[in-house]
């Protein structure tokens, strides 16, 4: 049996030796996490303080830039752990987010998990480049849940969208 062409007539070796990455623009890959704990009715959601720019001082959710040949749930894992000190939790999938500008860095692909634990499960501390690590209750509108941050503090990057999305994914 012949080996299959495509229709330049070219064999796949020949044509992924022909392959030229550089023709091909690449995004950063990240991974943010929603971690949401219930207390009695009350849903709290932990946020990090940004120990570094774009948004400095902002709040923001855990996470961070995948490393060479990680996979992006492994990323997830190890930006949480590093950033809150929280470890071995059940992550899912709530979505992928690629708007342009949403990182004042360039083009940036973010994979967005959640989990909900029971209040008081997790202790939070912040590490690497959190300034800070806190719960923040969660308030439910129209417009979908969001944290209550301080007065005229808004979340980093298009982390609310990300929120408003996780919560609905586990039906908070």
């Amino acid at each position: 049996m012949s080996e299959l062409r495509d229709k330049r007539g070219l064999t796949e070796a020949e044509a992924i030796a022909r392959y030229q990455a550089k023709n091909y623009p690449t995004p950063a890959l990240t991974a943010d996490i929603a971690v949401f704990a219930r207390r009695g009715a009350r849903r709290e959601l932990l946020l990090i303080k940004r120990g570094g720019h774009p948004f400095l001082g902002c709040w923001a959710l855990p996470g961070g830039f995948a490393d060479a040949g990680e996979t992006i749930e492994r990323t997830a894992a190890r930006e949480l752990e590093e950033e809150t000190g929280l470890r071995d939790l059940p992550l899912s999938l709530v979505g992928v987010y690629s708007a342009p500008g949403r990182d004042p860095r360039g083009w940036t692909v973010s994979a967005a998990y959640a989990v909900c634990v029971e209040a008081g499960q997790l202790e939070a501390a912040a590490g690497d480049d959190a300034a800070e690590a806190r719960w923040f209750e969660i308030e439910t509108t129209a417009d979908g849940a969001a944290p209550v941050l301080p007065r005229g503090e808004k979340l980093a990057f298009d982390h609310a969208q990300i929120v408003a999305d996780a919560a609905a994914a586990l039906g908070i």
